[in-house]
């Protein structure tokens, strides 16, 4: 019996060619969770002018593509989405080959896939502020990468707990300063002609053993890069009662 072909995916283009690359990408791995739709109206909501392509990994979903079909159809007319659907995860958590648990492979895939240099990362569970893009594609002009702050927000009532100044601080700064520092998946954004082969990084644990440590592998490779902090918050980063940071928010802990 033949084997019928599955579909990969879909595109929701802007108003322009889609072979012209755009000013800024921005990267989702996604469960298709109920949150999916507030981070992407937080990237319809940027005050940034250039076109924008967001491309989704869907990774062992939760929901259909279909449930969320009037929130692509409702992107503005600056901003294109591809969404890509493997019949499989790239993950270990799921029986994939990457060691990367949350997305497996997807961000460096979807990273190269992008039709543009700028490169900007979103966990479907986070937003942007409006001002996120706008400010770290002017801070990076020049340089290898960018970012922004965080606020810490409580994933239950959305309450606004803190900035985090123990974990996503930059280079040799911070909780992780003997490790070199780290900047969190969704403050940043990358040049991924000046990075090269690094986007690779994002599907490795770097322990070899499984783990959700590919954002501090990623960042590593980074290391030596130009790069430019805007010294504000842009995302807002919600985290559950047990989260770390909420203890080092009590304590008004310092590293």
């Amino acid at each position: 019996m033949a084997l019928s072909p599955l579909p990969l995916g879909r595109y929701y283009p802007d108003t322009a060619a889609p072979q012209t690359p755009s000013d800024v990408g921005v990267v989702i791995p996604s469960l298709l969770r109920p949150e999916l739709p507030r981070a992407l109206n937080s990237i319809y909501e940027q005050d940034f002018k250039g076109r924008i392509q967001i491309a989704i990994g869907v990774d062992v979903a939760q929901g259909r593509l279909d449930d969320f079909e009037s929130v692509f159809a409702a992107r503005p007319d600056n901003v294109s989405i591809l969404i890509l659907t493997l019949p499989y995860s790239t993950s270990a958590r799921h029986g994939g080959v990457h060691h990367a648990l949350d997305g497996g492979s997807l961000r460096s895939i979807l990273g190269y896939a992008v039709n543009a240099q700028h490169v900007a990362f979103l966990d479907d569970d986070n937003t942007y502020l409006p001002d996120h893009i706008s400010l770290l594609r002017k801070a990076i002009e020049g340089r290898v990468w960018s970012s922004g702050q965080r606020i810490l927000v409580d994933e239950d009532t959305d309450e606004h707990l803190a900035v985090d100044v123990w974990d996503s601080v930059g280079p040799g700064r911070g909780r992780f300063k003997d490790k070199g520092g780290f900047i969190d998946t969704n403050c940043l954004m990358v040049d991924k002609l000046r990075i090269g082969s690094a986007l690779g990084n994002w599907s490795h644990a770097g322990t070899g053993q499984p783990g959700l440590t590919a954002d501090r592998t990623f960042f590593r490779s980074l290391a030596g890069g130009t790069y430019a902090m805007v010294m504000r918050p842009t995302v807002l980063y919600r985290i559950r009662k047990t989260n770390i940071m909420r203890r080092f928010i009590a304590e008004k802990s310092v590293f």
